[in-house]
C-alpha cells in the first residue's frame, strides 16, 4: 500500500498538523481577557459607588503603579527591591515642598518634575548597588534598598523642616491651567488613565527584545553575561524606569491625601508592595493590581468587622494564598507558559501552510 495506505505510516497532512496552532493563537490569552475585564470594570466602578468608596479606590489606582514597578524588578528582571517606597515617599514629600514653600501645583509641573526625581534617585541607588565591579547578590540588593527606605523614614522622622513624625499637611489641591482636580470623579480617572498608559508601556517593554533580555536575566543571567550583555546595565535601567514609575506615583499620593508622612517612605509601605505582587501573582503585571485591590478591600472588610485582630487575620490569609499558591490569585487561572509568556517569531508550522509538519 501506498505511505497514506492502511498499510503504511500515519502521517498528518501539512493542514491538520497547523490547525492546532493557529487555533491557540486565534483563542484569547487568559490575562489578556482579565485586563479587559479588569478595564470595564475600572471605568464603570465610579458610577455606583459613593463619595468615600471613590476616594479609596483611586488610592488604590495610585498604589497599583508602585506595585507594577515592583513587578517589572522582581516578576520579569528578579531584582528584589525593598525600597520602593523610597522613591515613592521622596517624590511625594518634593510635590509637598513645592505646593508648600514655592505655591507651585501644575500638574505640568509636578507630574515631570517628580518623575525625575524618583529617576534620579533610583539611578543613585542603582549605582551603587548594581553597577559595581562584581555582580551583586539578590540578598545584598534586598537589604541594600531596605537600609536605605529606613535611613530615609528616620531622616523624615527627625528633620523639622519636613514636619517631623506629623509630616506636612495641608497640601492645597492639584492644578491643570485654572481647573482644581480634587478628589472624587477627577482625581479618580486622572489616576486611572495614568495607569492605563503606563500599564501599556509596561506591558511593551516586557514583551520587546529588551523585556527577552531581561526574561533572560532572570533565568540565566551568567550565560547573558558570557554571551556578551552588560548584564548590570540593563538591571540598572529597569530599576531607574521603575523609580521614575514611583516618583509620578508619590505626586499623585501627596496631592490626593492632602499630606505626606514618614510612613510613605519607610521599610513598611515597601514590604507591603512586596505582598501585593506575591499575593496577587508575581510576573504577570495584571496581578500586581489584582493584589493591591484584593488586599486592600479584604483589609477595610475585616478592619471594619475585626477591629482588634484583623491584621493576623490578613496575615494569616496572605500567608495561605502565598504557600499554597506560590504564583498568586493569577496563577489560579493563569498557565505557566502564559506567566512567562512567549517571545520571537511564531512558528514554522504557522508561517508555512504549504510545507510539511
Amino acid at each position: 500500500m501506498t505511505e497514506g495506505g492502511l498499510d503504511g505510516p500515519l502521517r498528518a497532512s501539512p493542514q491538520q498538523a497547523i490547525a492546532p496552532a493557529e487555533t491557540a493563537a486565534r483563542r484569547p490569552s487568559t490575562i489578556r481577557v482579565l485586563e479587559i475585564v479588569l478595564l470595564a470594570a475600572a471605568l464603570v466602578l465610579p458610577l455606583f459607588l459613593d463619595h468615600f468608596w471613590v476616594v479609596l479606590a483611586t488610592r488604590t489606582l495610585i498604589l497599583c503603579l508602585v506595585a507594577l514597578s515592583f513587578d517589572l524588578l522582581w516578576g520579569y528582571t528578579g531584582i528584589m527591591s525593598f525600597g520602593q517606597a523610597l522613591f515613592y515617599g521622596a517624590a511625594a514629600y518634593s510635590a509637598a515642598l513645592l505646593a508648600r514653600d514655592l505655591g507651585i501645583t501644575s500638574i505640568f509641573v509636578i507630574a515631570p518634575l517628580c518623575t525625575l526625581i524618583g529617576l534620579v534617585l533610583a539611578l543613585a541607588m542603582a549605582w551603587f548597588l548594581l553597577l559595581g565591579r562584581y555582580p551583586p547578590s539578590t540578598i545584598f540588593v534586598g537589604l541594600g534598598t531596605l537600609t536605605g527606605a529606613y535611613a530615609a523614614d528616620r531622616l523624615a522622622r527627625g528633620w523639622y523642616y519636613l514636619g517631623g513624625q506629623n509630616g506636612i499637611p495641608s497640601i492645597p489641591p492639584l492644578t491643570a491651567g485654572g481647573y482644581q482636580i480634587v478628589e472624587g470623579f477627577g482625581y479618580y480617572y486622572l489616576s486611572l488613565g495614568i495607569l492605563i498608559a503606563l500599564y501599556g508601556v509596561c506591558r511593551w517593554l516586557v514583551r520587546s527584545q529588551f523585556g527577552l533580555v531581561l526574561a533572560g536575566i532572570r533565568q540565566q543571567e551568567e550565560r547573558l553575561t558570557f554571551l556578551g550583555y552588560r548584564v548590570q546595565h540593563f538591571k540598572a535601567m529597569i530599576f531607574t524606569f521603575a523609580g521614575g514609575m514611583c516618583g509620578l506615583a508619590g505626586a499623585l499620593a501627596a496631592f490626593h491625601d492632602g499630606f505626606v508622612w514618614p510612613n510613605m517612605l519607610g521599610v513598611l509601605l515597601s514590604t507591603q508592595i512586596v505582598l501585593y505582587v506575591l499575593f496577587g501573582g508575581v510576573g504577570t503585571l495584571v496581578g500586581a493590581i489584582v493584589g493591591v485591590a484584593s488586599i486592600d478591600y479584604v483589609s477595610f472588610v475585616l478592619a471594619d468587622r475585626f477591629p482588634a485582630f484583623w491584621p493576623i487575620l490578613l496575615g494569616l490569609l496572605l500567608l495561605f494564598v502565598v504557600l499554597v499558591r506560590p504564583t498568586g490569585l493569577c496563577g489560579l487561572i493563569v498557565s505557566e507558559r502564559e506567566r512567562v509568556g512567549r517571545f520571537g517569531r511564531a512558528p514554522m508550522a504557522a508561517r508555512a501552510p504549504g510545507r510539511e509538519a
